[in-house]
Protein backbone atom coordinates (compact mmCIF):
# COMPACT_ATOMS: atom_id res chain seq x y z
CA UNK A 1 0.00 0.00 0.00
CA UNK A 2 1.41 3.39 -1.09
CA UNK A 3 0.80 6.45 0.84
CA UNK A 4 0.32 10.30 0.06
CA UNK A 5 0.70 13.41 1.87
CA UNK A 6 -2.96 14.61 2.50
CA UNK A 7 -2.49 18.42 1.37
CA UNK A 8 -0.88 20.99 4.13
CA UNK A 9 -2.00 18.14 6.91
CA UNK A 10 1.09 16.38 6.53
CA UNK A 11 -1.09 13.47 7.36
CA UNK A 12 0.56 10.24 5.35
CA UNK A 13 -2.68 8.42 4.73
CA UNK A 14 -3.05 5.42 2.23
CA UNK A 15 -3.91 5.36 -1.75
CA UNK A 16 -6.79 3.57 -1.17
CA UNK A 17 -9.15 4.40 1.81
CA UNK A 18 -12.48 2.75 3.43
CA UNK A 19 -15.30 4.60 2.41
CA UNK A 20 -18.29 3.46 4.87
CA UNK A 21 -21.36 4.67 3.64
CA UNK A 22 -23.26 1.30 3.18
CA UNK A 23 -21.80 0.14 6.70
CA UNK A 24 -24.35 2.63 7.83
CA UNK A 25 -26.82 0.93 6.25
CA UNK A 26 -30.13 2.49 6.08
CA UNK A 27 -30.26 3.17 2.33
CA UNK A 28 -28.28 -0.35 1.97
CA UNK A 29 -30.76 -2.76 2.76
CA UNK A 30 -28.00 -5.67 3.07
CA UNK A 31 -25.64 -4.00 5.47
CA UNK A 32 -24.72 -6.05 8.28
CA UNK A 33 -22.48 -4.59 11.07
CA UNK A 34 -20.62 -7.89 11.22
CA UNK A 35 -19.54 -8.11 7.97
CA UNK A 36 -18.61 -4.50 7.85
CA UNK A 37 -16.10 -4.67 11.03
CA UNK A 38 -14.62 -7.73 9.40
CA UNK A 39 -13.94 -5.76 6.30
CA UNK A 40 -12.65 -3.03 7.69
CA UNK A 41 -10.02 -4.99 9.98
CA UNK A 42 -8.83 -6.98 7.09
CA UNK A 43 -9.00 -3.51 4.69
CA UNK A 44 -6.70 -1.59 7.75
CA UNK A 45 -4.54 -5.21 8.18
CA UNK A 46 -3.39 -4.82 4.29
CA UNK A 47 -2.58 -1.17 4.78
CA UNK A 48 -5.69 1.59 4.44
CA UNK A 49 -5.15 3.64 7.25
CA UNK A 50 -7.68 6.16 6.59
CA UNK A 51 -11.53 5.76 7.10
CA UNK A 52 -13.99 7.90 5.93
CA UNK A 53 -17.00 8.33 7.57
CA UNK A 54 -19.97 10.71 8.14
CA UNK A 55 -23.06 11.72 10.92
CA UNK A 56 -25.59 10.92 8.72
CA UNK A 57 -24.31 7.25 7.62
CA UNK A 58 -27.37 5.50 9.42
CA UNK A 59 -26.99 8.44 11.92
CA UNK A 60 -24.41 7.28 13.36
CA UNK A 61 -24.40 3.75 12.84
CA UNK A 62 -21.17 4.06 10.18
CA UNK A 63 -19.73 6.35 12.83
CA UNK A 64 -19.88 3.74 15.52
CA UNK A 65 -18.56 0.62 13.72
CA UNK A 66 -15.79 3.10 12.60
CA UNK A 67 -14.54 4.01 16.46
CA UNK A 68 -14.99 0.27 17.21
CA UNK A 69 -12.33 -0.93 14.72
CA UNK A 70 -10.16 2.25 15.31
CA UNK A 71 -9.88 1.96 19.21
CA UNK A 72 -9.50 -1.68 19.05
CA UNK A 73 -6.56 -1.50 16.54
CA UNK A 74 -3.08 -0.10 17.67
CA UNK A 75 -1.82 1.46 14.56
CA UNK A 76 -2.76 5.10 13.80
CA UNK A 77 -5.80 5.02 11.62
CA UNK A 78 -6.84 8.60 10.34
CA UNK A 79 -10.13 9.20 10.64
CA UNK A 80 -12.96 11.88 8.52
CA UNK A 81 -16.31 12.45 8.74
CA UNK A 82 -18.58 14.85 7.44
CA UNK A 83 -21.11 17.18 9.63
CA UNK A 84 -24.34 17.11 7.64
CA UNK A 85 -26.43 20.02 7.14
CA UNK A 86 -29.47 21.01 9.22
CA UNK A 87 -31.99 21.47 7.13
CA UNK A 88 -30.72 18.14 5.09
CA UNK A 89 -30.74 19.85 1.51
CA UNK A 90 -28.08 18.20 -0.02
CA UNK A 91 -28.18 19.92 -3.32
CA UNK A 92 -28.02 23.27 -2.25
CA UNK A 93 -27.96 26.41 -5.06
CA UNK A 94 -26.64 29.80 -4.88
CA UNK A 95 -28.68 32.09 -2.59
CA UNK A 96 -29.24 29.69 -0.29
CA UNK A 97 -29.21 30.55 3.40
CA UNK A 98 -26.19 28.95 4.89
CA UNK A 99 -27.65 29.37 8.26
CA UNK A 100 -30.63 27.30 7.39
CA UNK A 101 -28.00 24.67 6.73
CA UNK A 102 -25.08 25.11 9.15
CA UNK A 103 -26.69 27.45 11.50
CA UNK A 104 -24.50 28.75 14.83
CA UNK A 105 -22.69 26.11 16.88
CA UNK A 106 -23.96 23.17 14.49
CA UNK A 107 -20.34 22.24 13.17
CA UNK A 108 -19.12 22.45 17.18
CA UNK A 109 -22.30 20.01 18.04
CA UNK A 110 -22.33 17.75 15.57
CA UNK A 111 -18.73 16.95 16.06
CA UNK A 112 -19.04 16.57 19.91
CA UNK A 113 -21.93 14.20 18.61
CA UNK A 114 -19.34 12.53 16.33
CA UNK A 115 -16.80 12.00 18.51
CA UNK A 116 -19.00 10.34 21.00
CA UNK A 117 -20.23 7.96 18.36
CA UNK A 118 -16.95 6.89 17.97
CA UNK A 119 -15.34 6.94 21.75
CA UNK A 120 -13.24 9.62 20.26
CA UNK A 121 -11.60 12.63 21.80
CA UNK A 122 -10.47 13.97 17.94
CA UNK A 123 -10.79 13.49 14.41
CA UNK A 124 -8.53 14.32 11.82
CA UNK A 125 -10.55 15.11 9.30
CA UNK A 126 -13.39 17.29 9.40
CA UNK A 127 -16.10 17.95 6.26
CA UNK A 128 -19.00 20.38 5.77
CA UNK A 129 -20.94 17.45 4.03
CA UNK A 130 -22.17 19.62 1.37
CA UNK A 131 -21.07 23.38 0.23
CA UNK A 132 -21.41 26.88 -1.86
CA UNK A 133 -19.01 28.70 -1.79
CA UNK A 134 -21.07 31.90 -1.50
CA UNK A 135 -20.84 30.50 1.67
CA UNK A 136 -17.05 31.26 2.15
CA UNK A 137 -18.33 34.82 3.00
CA UNK A 138 -19.88 33.86 6.41
CA UNK A 139 -17.44 34.25 9.52
CA UNK A 140 -19.45 32.17 11.63
CA UNK A 141 -18.02 28.62 10.24
CA UNK A 142 -14.21 29.87 10.77
CA UNK A 143 -14.52 30.93 14.16
CA UNK A 144 -16.03 27.16 15.00
CA UNK A 145 -13.21 25.78 12.77
CA UNK A 146 -10.31 28.09 14.70
CA UNK A 147 -12.28 27.21 18.08
CA UNK A 148 -12.31 23.33 17.21
CA UNK A 149 -8.69 22.78 16.23
CA UNK A 150 -7.95 25.18 19.21
CA UNK A 151 -9.93 22.97 21.18
CA UNK A 152 -8.09 19.36 19.90
CA UNK A 153 -11.52 18.45 18.80
CA UNK A 154 -10.31 18.48 14.96
CA UNK A 155 -6.54 18.77 13.34
CA UNK A 156 -7.85 19.42 10.15
CA UNK A 157 -10.99 20.64 7.87
CA UNK A 158 -12.33 19.44 4.60
CA UNK A 159 -15.48 20.12 1.80
CA UNK A 160 -17.52 17.43 0.49
CA UNK A 161 -18.17 19.05 -2.75
CA UNK A 162 -21.75 18.47 -4.02
CA UNK A 163 -22.42 16.51 -7.20
CA UNK A 164 -22.72 17.64 -10.02
CA UNK A 165 -19.84 19.94 -10.40
CA UNK A 166 -21.55 23.02 -11.27
CA UNK A 167 -18.86 26.15 -10.98
CA UNK A 168 -21.11 27.53 -7.33
CA UNK A 169 -19.36 24.51 -5.88
CA UNK A 170 -15.98 24.74 -6.67
CA UNK A 171 -14.72 25.98 -3.40
CA UNK A 172 -12.24 29.07 -5.06
CA UNK A 173 -13.16 31.30 -2.27
CA UNK A 174 -13.09 28.59 0.66
CA UNK A 175 -10.00 27.58 -0.07
CA UNK A 176 -9.00 30.87 -0.60
CA UNK A 177 -9.75 31.42 3.65
CA UNK A 178 -6.88 28.89 4.54
CA UNK A 179 -8.97 26.87 6.51
CA UNK A 180 -10.14 24.11 3.81
CA UNK A 181 -7.28 21.66 3.78
CA UNK A 182 -8.91 18.55 1.78
CA UNK A 183 -12.19 18.21 -0.85
CA UNK A 184 -13.97 15.20 -1.11
CA UNK A 185 -15.36 14.98 -4.88
CA UNK A 186 -17.16 12.35 -7.09
CA UNK A 187 -14.71 11.37 -9.89
CA UNK A 188 -13.84 8.27 -11.56
CA UNK A 189 -14.00 6.89 -15.32
CA UNK A 190 -17.37 8.25 -16.69
CA UNK A 191 -17.57 11.48 -14.05
CA UNK A 192 -13.92 13.06 -15.10
CA UNK A 193 -15.56 16.96 -14.59
CA UNK A 194 -13.20 17.71 -11.85
CA UNK A 195 -9.78 16.99 -13.34
CA UNK A 196 -10.37 20.21 -15.31
CA UNK A 197 -12.85 21.95 -12.90
CA UNK A 198 -10.99 20.95 -9.52
CA UNK A 199 -7.19 19.65 -9.55
CA UNK A 200 -5.66 22.22 -10.94
CA UNK A 201 -6.78 24.73 -8.36
CA UNK A 202 -5.97 21.96 -5.10
CA UNK A 203 -2.75 20.91 -6.82
CA UNK A 204 -1.89 25.07 -6.69
CA UNK A 205 -2.54 25.61 -3.14
CA UNK A 206 -1.64 22.39 -1.60
CA UNK A 207 -5.05 20.83 -0.99
CA UNK A 208 -5.85 17.34 -0.63
CA UNK A 209 -7.88 15.35 -2.82
CA UNK A 210 -10.28 12.45 -1.24
CA UNK A 211 -12.22 10.63 -4.04
CA UNK A 212 -15.78 9.69 -3.62
CA UNK A 213 -18.05 6.88 -6.10
CA UNK A 214 -14.85 5.55 -7.67
CA UNK A 215 -16.72 2.90 -9.46
CA UNK A 216 -20.07 5.03 -10.02
CA UNK A 217 -22.26 3.55 -7.30
CA UNK A 218 -21.13 0.01 -8.66
CA UNK A 219 -21.97 1.02 -12.12
CA UNK A 220 -17.86 0.32 -12.57
CA UNK A 221 -17.85 -3.31 -10.75
CA UNK A 222 -19.18 -4.42 -14.56
CA UNK A 223 -21.84 -5.94 -12.26
CA UNK A 224 -24.48 -4.17 -12.84
CA UNK A 225 -26.75 -6.04 -15.67
CA UNK A 226 -30.19 -5.40 -17.10
CA UNK A 227 -30.98 -8.33 -14.60
CA UNK A 228 -29.91 -7.09 -11.58
CA UNK A 229 -32.21 -6.31 -8.62
CA UNK A 230 -31.64 -5.60 -4.83
CA UNK A 231 -33.70 -5.89 -1.87
CA UNK A 232 -37.13 -3.93 -1.64
CA UNK A 233 -36.19 -0.60 -0.53
CA UNK A 234 -32.78 -0.54 -1.07
CA UNK A 235 -31.91 2.66 -3.15
CA UNK A 236 -29.61 1.09 -5.69
CA UNK A 237 -33.34 -0.46 -7.65
CA UNK A 238 -34.29 3.62 -8.23
CA UNK A 239 -30.41 4.93 -9.25
CA UNK A 240 -30.44 1.78 -11.82
CA UNK A 241 -34.01 2.26 -12.86
CA UNK A 242 -35.70 1.45 -16.55
CA UNK A 243 -33.00 1.30 -18.90
CA UNK A 244 -30.54 2.62 -16.95
CA UNK A 245 -29.02 -0.88 -16.30
CA UNK A 246 -28.08 -1.72 -19.90
CA UNK A 247 -26.96 1.75 -20.75
CA UNK A 248 -24.73 0.84 -17.91
CA UNK A 249 -23.93 -2.27 -19.22
CA UNK A 250 -23.09 -1.28 -22.45
CA UNK A 251 -20.68 1.34 -21.55
CA UNK A 252 -18.89 -1.13 -19.28
CA UNK A 253 -18.25 -3.34 -21.93
CA UNK A 254 -16.98 -1.03 -24.11
CA UNK A 255 -13.97 -0.51 -21.57
CA UNK A 256 -13.12 -4.19 -21.50
CA UNK A 257 -9.55 -2.95 -23.55
CA UNK A 258 -8.60 -1.88 -20.41
CA UNK A 259 -8.48 -5.50 -18.80
CA UNK A 260 -5.40 -6.73 -20.71
CA UNK A 261 -1.53 -6.90 -19.13
CA UNK A 262 -1.61 -6.67 -15.22
CA UNK A 263 -4.93 -5.24 -15.02
CA UNK A 264 -7.57 -8.28 -13.72
CA UNK A 265 -10.71 -6.35 -13.04
CA UNK A 266 -13.20 -3.93 -14.05
CA UNK A 267 -12.88 -2.42 -10.16
CA UNK A 268 -9.17 -2.48 -10.40
CA UNK A 269 -8.94 -0.21 -13.48
CA UNK A 270 -11.43 2.01 -11.87
CA UNK A 271 -9.25 2.58 -8.80
CA UNK A 272 -5.88 2.95 -10.92
CA UNK A 273 -7.82 5.49 -12.97
CA UNK A 274 -7.87 7.84 -10.29
CA UNK A 275 -4.65 6.76 -9.00
CA UNK A 276 -3.04 7.71 -11.97
CA UNK A 277 -3.86 11.44 -11.35
CA UNK A 278 -1.71 12.71 -8.99
CA UNK A 279 -3.79 15.51 -7.75
CA UNK A 280 -5.51 12.66 -5.86
CA UNK A 281 -4.62 11.97 -2.25
CA UNK A 282 -6.79 8.76 -1.64
CA UNK A 283 -9.55 6.98 -3.04
CA UNK A 284 -12.27 5.41 -0.93
CA UNK A 285 -14.62 2.75 -2.11
CA UNK A 286 -17.20 0.63 -0.26
CA UNK A 287 -16.27 -2.48 0.54
CA UNK A 288 -18.32 -3.98 3.02
CA UNK A 289 -17.16 -7.50 2.73
CA UNK A 290 -13.50 -9.25 3.27
CA UNK A 291 -13.44 -10.14 -0.49
CA UNK A 292 -14.19 -7.02 -1.55
CA UNK A 293 -11.43 -5.36 0.57
CA UNK A 294 -8.73 -7.38 -0.06
CA UNK A 295 -9.25 -7.10 -3.72
CA UNK A 296 -9.27 -3.09 -3.63
CA UNK A 297 -5.84 -2.21 -1.64
CA UNK A 298 -4.37 -4.21 -4.61
CA UNK A 299 -4.49 -1.29 -7.29
CA UNK A 300 -2.38 0.21 -5.05
CA UNK A 301 0.81 -1.31 -5.64
CA UNK A 302 0.16 -2.03 -9.05
CA UNK A 303 0.16 2.09 -10.22
CA UNK A 304 -1.18 3.84 -12.64
CA UNK A 305 -2.66 2.96 -15.99
CA UNK A 306 -1.02 2.79 -19.03
CA UNK A 307 -0.84 6.28 -20.69
CA UNK A 308 -2.16 5.24 -24.18
CA UNK A 309 -5.55 4.12 -21.80
CA UNK A 310 -6.09 7.02 -19.80
CA UNK A 311 -5.72 9.13 -23.41
CA UNK A 312 -8.40 6.79 -24.42
CA UNK A 313 -10.41 6.74 -21.35
CA UNK A 314 -10.80 10.67 -22.06
CA UNK A 315 -13.43 9.38 -24.83
CA UNK A 316 -15.41 6.97 -22.37
CA UNK A 317 -16.59 10.48 -20.07
CA UNK A 318 -20.09 10.30 -19.37
CA UNK A 319 -21.30 12.94 -17.21
CA UNK A 320 -25.09 11.74 -16.23
CA UNK A 321 -26.50 12.35 -13.03
CA UNK A 322 -28.77 9.05 -11.96
CA UNK A 323 -29.97 10.66 -8.90
CA UNK A 324 -32.69 12.73 -10.60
Amino acid sequence: MQLRTLGKTGFEISEIGYGSWGTGGDWWKDACDEDSLASMNVACDLGVNYIDTAANYGMGRAEKLVGQVVRGRSDKIYVSTKVYPKNFNFVPSPGDSFAEAYPKGWLTECTENSLRNMGMECVDLQNFHVWVDDWAQVDEWKTEVEQLKAAGKIRAMGLSLVFPMEDHHVPVAAIETGLIDACQVVFNIFEQEAATKLFPLTAEKNVGIVVRCPLDEGALTGKVTPDCCWEEGDWRNDYFRDERKQEVADRVKALDFLLKGDVETMPEAALRYILSFDAVTSVIPGMRNVKHAEANVQASDKGALPAADMEELKNHAWPHNFWI
